[in-house]
């Protein structure tokens, strides 16, 4: 038996770089999730929808499934907003979120609102036990992430 866990993530960082080369980089999908880690392989379904295939994750002597999941981005110039909404069916995972990026002098505040649903393959009972583990194991993918596109846009 397995079950879900809820991960809810809210970040924000500010950058001297411009607004309008944030929001390129993060509307470019394949290169925004080149920065990323443990990502085993993005695959481009079309219509700007991914397939994300992330490295299986090991806790202790244990190796949880891959991760899986698919979404659509959404990339508006005009917002400078990126949003991602779940493909349905794909994989083990539903992942939503949305980049927001606001002008402020001298350079761009982020902003990072994720949410991801993961069902994770092991029995109900343990799940006290390993929920708070893959939410750590993941809000650390995502710390490192925001850490890698930070000196991205300081280059």
């Amino acid at each position: 038996m397995s079950f879900s866990v809820t991960i809810n993530i809210k970040r924000e960082f500010e950058t001297s770089c411009t607004p309008e080369k944030v929001f390129e980089l993060l509307a470019d999908v394949p290169r925004s999730a080149s920065h990323f880690p443990k990502v085993d392989q993005l695959v481009d379904l079309g219509d700007n929808t991914f397939r994300w295939e992330m490295e299986k994750i090991g806790i202790g002597s244990y190796t949880l499934q891959q991760t899986i999941y698919a979404s659509r981005y959404t990339a508006d110039a005009a917002t400078r907003k990126v949003t991602w909404t779940p493909v349905q069916g794909v994989g083990n995972a539903i992942v939503s979120g949305e980049w927001t990026i606001t002008p402020k002098a001298p350079g761009t505040k982020v902003t990072l609102n994720t949410k991801g649903d993961l069902t994770v393959d092991f029995p109900s009972f343990l799940e006290f036990i390993i929920s708070p583990l893959v939410v750590m194991e993941f809000t650390g993918m995502i710390e490192r992430y925001l850490t890698n596109l930070q000196q991205t846009f300081s280059k």
